[in-house]
């Protein structure tokens, strides 16, 4: 599955959804009536095309990489990795145990574990049923977690609702 692949799969199968963009990266958080100020949004799923954030998955090394990184509800991550990592290395990578260089392959996030996300450095054959059913359970719980905070808001005075 490649990056446009991906992308199409996310804007085509999960409503809602805003994508932001920034330096070759994607950004995907739910936002459905576009309102919400770029600092209030906050992705459920990423794309990040190269090693700008850390380089632990080495995406500059291969031309064509990229690793989609998905935010879980704990209960999710917990069933498949555990309690997640909580040490971390001199450049703040956790220590997970993991190869994060392994393509293909369903991982705990080397920077965000701690935070329940995962990731996958070019996913394919493998991991692509996986990949598609994570991401549906990320949307749902960042939809949750919107409808929460509109429940939580005080009633708008601008009339709009």
């Amino acid at each position: 599955m490649n990056i446009d692949e991906l992308t199409r799969y996310v804007r085509d199968t999960l409503p809602g959804v805003h994508t932001d963009v920034g330096g070759g990266d994607l950004f995907f958080s739910y936002d459905p009536d576009r309102d919400l100020p770029p600092q209030r949004r906050l992705p459920f799923a990423t794309i990040v095309t190269g090693d700008h954030y850390d380089t632990v998955s080495a995406l500059d090394a291969s031309p064509g990489s990229y690793r989609v990184n998905i935010g879980l509800p704990k209960a999710d991550y917990l069933a498949v990795f555990g309690p997640p990592p909580t040490e971390r290395d001199g450049d703040g990578t956790l220590l997970t145990g993991y190869d994060h260089t392994a393509r293909d392959t369903l991982l705990p996030h080397p920077v965000y574990a701690a935070q329940y996300w995962v990731c996958v450095v070019d996913p394919g054959e493998r991991t692509d049923a996986t990949v598609r059913r994570l991401l549906a359970d990320a949307h749902r719980f960042a939809v949750r977690k919107h409808t929460n905070r509109l429940t939580r808001r005080p009633p708008r005075t601008d009339g709009r609702g």
